[in-house]
């Protein structure tokens, strides 16, 4: 290709043969990587049973394509049910059911008893392991070390929740008096919440909505995200045998039929998505009543890079190598544009591109594996398009077979220089194509943060404490996380994880959470005798759930 960085023909051939021969046979797979079969989910969680379905079924197939000869051909994993507004609004009657306004067995239980049944949930799901992590790597391309890692920290993050929620209820355990007033203070839940995570991290992603949403005494309707569908086939008896029923529904189909309705329906309380800003409007635009609608949104974002002249440049390429390219850029925290000053930007996008030469490509179960085949249909071409939008306009290739694509596997192209103007400018790739940018004046990178319709999170590299602290001020008005020298990313789960503008709307972490899934509520009395004797008594009598001084351990 002859926008290619010019490099020594047996490395760019090499690379381009690593790319062409990324699938392999289907005997060519590990035995213990293997799928024991299709996965036909007839299943779905609606009141505490599993029912089955016996209407249309939408296939699905994987990202990983196999070699017969020479050809390359699709994996079909099973099917899952294909539903409508009939089934989706059954679900949600269900779970209003089981709210029932806030008079119902789970909104009412004591804490302790619902952190009991989020634990027993927990080690429930941790026996499934292996086959949620075979799941995760075939339906979405996720590497076997990422696939583990995201389900151990879904489990982690399950078991740091209930910590969270033990240390605000001892909070909560006491009472106040202020101004000849006693009161109790806690939180209470909301009402139903439909949850809907991400295809890049299905599990984790849905869970840090749905498990807080739990544990504060909601109910849920959750519909898997569009891609990741059947490694939830799973955890549906741990669900059903860990809740009361009613308390966790489950959806699938397509997201205009079953979701639509749901939020038409007004029945909903708590909105919980991940995803576009542009689906999360519509969802939005369809309750009769947004001002009751409580909205819980991880959204688009286009972080950027600022590389300073003076940055330590090994840990500059490092830093955004892991940024752009884990899990090949589809993260809404990957760095998506790079602006680097122009007195190193040359030698960056060298090391750069060295870097991306270098990156072990193929099948989810390979040992180091970094770059794999992209779950989402078409995505190859879409990123392909970008790519020759910007070659239209004077970028270049600046890596070996950098924008290849072979069936679903797009290799990783290195764009240097970029520049407004570009499609890859402006729209959130969510894909490997790295756009580097020079600039001379900070004011320029600066700009673009400021007239971004996003917000989310940038990464600043430099070693001037001057010039650094400089920027800080003025970008922590624009972004929520400012990242020193590393990339941007969601951890520590504990750390608040948001964004402004088009980015997000409410805060998740671990106790972030917790109060983005309900409101303060307080019990309180004029300080009489009598007042102070009745409160006694039903605290000693422990009569009430809310009106207690239990100290959980």
């Amino acid at each position: 290709m002859k926008n290619w960085r010019r490099s020594s023909p047996a490395r760019g051939s090499a690379t381009a043969g690593r790319a062409a021969a990324v699938f392999p046979t289907p005997g060519q797979v590990p035995p213990e990587h293997r799928l024991p079969g299709q996965l036909e989910q007839s299943e779905y969680l609606v009141g505490g049973r599993l029912r089955t379905w016996k209407g249309p079924m939408q296939e699905v197939f994987s990202p990983l394509l196999m070699r017969h000869g020479s050809a390359r051909r699709r994996v079909r994993l099973g099917a899952y049910p294909l539903q409508g507004a009939k089934e989706s609004l059954a679900a949600l009657a269900a779970a209003t059911r089981a709210y029932d306004h806030g008079r119902g067995a789970w909104p009412t239980l004591p804490v302790a008893e619902r952190i009991r049944s989020v634990e027993a949930f927990a080690g429930a799901m941790a026996t499934r392991r292996a086959e949620v992590v075979r799941l995760l790597m075939w339906e979405v391309g996720k590497s076997l070390s990422d696939s583990e890692k995201e389900f151990d920290r879904t489990v982690d993050y399950i078991r740091r929740t209930v910590d969270a929620l033990k240390d605000l209820d001892r909070v909560s355990s006491r009472f106040v008096i202020e101004e000849g007033v006693f009161a109790q203070i806690r939180r209470a839940p909301l009402g139903v919440a439909l949850c809907m995570g991400p295809f890049n991290y299905p599990l984790n992603e849905t869970f840090t909505t749905l498990i807080p949403a739990l544990i504060m005494g909601n109910t849920v309707v959750f519909k898997p995200p569009k891609l990741g569908v059947l490694l939830w086939r799973p955890l549906l008896e741990a669900f059903r045998d860990c809740f009361p029923p009613g308390v966790v529904n489950t959806v699938y189909g397509e997201g205009a039929a079953v979701v639509g309705p749901l939020m038409e329906s007004g029945g909903v309380d708590v909105l919980a998505f991940i995803g576009t800003s542009r689906v999360a409007d519509i969802l939005k635009h369809q309750h009769p009543r947004p001002h009751r609608l409580r909205s819980v949104l991880g959204l688009d974002a286009k972080n950027p890079a600022i590389v300073l002249a003076d940055a330590d440049l090994g840990n500059a390429v490092g830093e955004c190598l892991l940024g752009a390219l884990s899990f090949n850029g589809q993260r809404c925290t990957a760095l998506k544009i790079l602006f680097v000053h122009s007195s190193i930007a040359d030698e960056f996008v060298g090391r750069l591109a060295a870097a991306v030469d270098a990156l072990p490509v193929g099948m989810p179960w390979e040992p180091g594996v970094w770059v794999t085949p992209l779950a989402e249909p078409g995505k190859p071409a879409y990123l392909r398009d970008l790519v020759d939008d910007a070659l239209g306009k004077g970028s270049a290739i600046r890596n070996a077979a950098g924008g290849t694509v072979h069936g679903t596997y797009f290799h990783p192209a290195v764009l240097y220089p970029a520049a407004g103007g570009m499609r890859v400018w402006d729209e959130e790739q969510f894909g490997p194509v790295i756009p580097v940018v020079p600039f001379d004046d900070i004011a320029a990178p600066l700009d673009y943060v400021v007239h971004s319709p996003f917000g989310q999170q940038i990464s600043l590299f430099g070693t001037g404490p001057a010039a650094v602290a400089r920027l800080i001020d003025p970008l922590v008005n624009q972004v929520c996380r400012v990242n020193l020298n590393s990339q941007c990313q969601r951890g520590p789960d504990a750390f608040p994880f948001t964004g402004r503008k088009d980015s997000a709307e409410g805060t998740l972490s671990v106790t972030d959470a917790l109060r983005v899934f309900s409101i303060r509520t307080l019990v309180a009395a004029k300080g009489s005798e009598a007042n102070k004797e009745l409160a006694a008594a039903i605290v000693r009598g422990r009569r009430s759930s809310f009106l207690s001084t239990d100290f959980i351990l």
